[in-house]
């Protein structure tokens, strides 16, 4: 899943090399965290989250593969 979210974030952003991406592991759920650089923070978030919303849709999709949750965090 991190690896999903950082691809995808890299496709958009202006600065991939700043993409950062940490997982945090439950039993159930996993959280993702994303961080990216300030100027790029508008291109993975979306006109009125639709980016990110369309990312958090991805990774439930994929997550649900796995029989996990998965949440997508996005750290200014």
């Amino acid at each position: 899943m991190k690896e999903l979210v950082k691809f995808i974030a890299q496709a958009l952003v202006d600065h991939p090399d700043q993409v950062q991406v940490k997982e945090i592991m439950g039993e159930q759920t996993s959280v993702i965290e994303l961080k990216v650089a300030k100027e790029d923070l508008g291109k993975v978030i979306g006109k009125q989250g639709r980016t990110a919303r369309a990312m958090r849709t991805i990774l439930s999709a994929a997550s649900t593969k796995i029989r996990k949750r998965s949440v997508l965090e996005i750290i200014e």
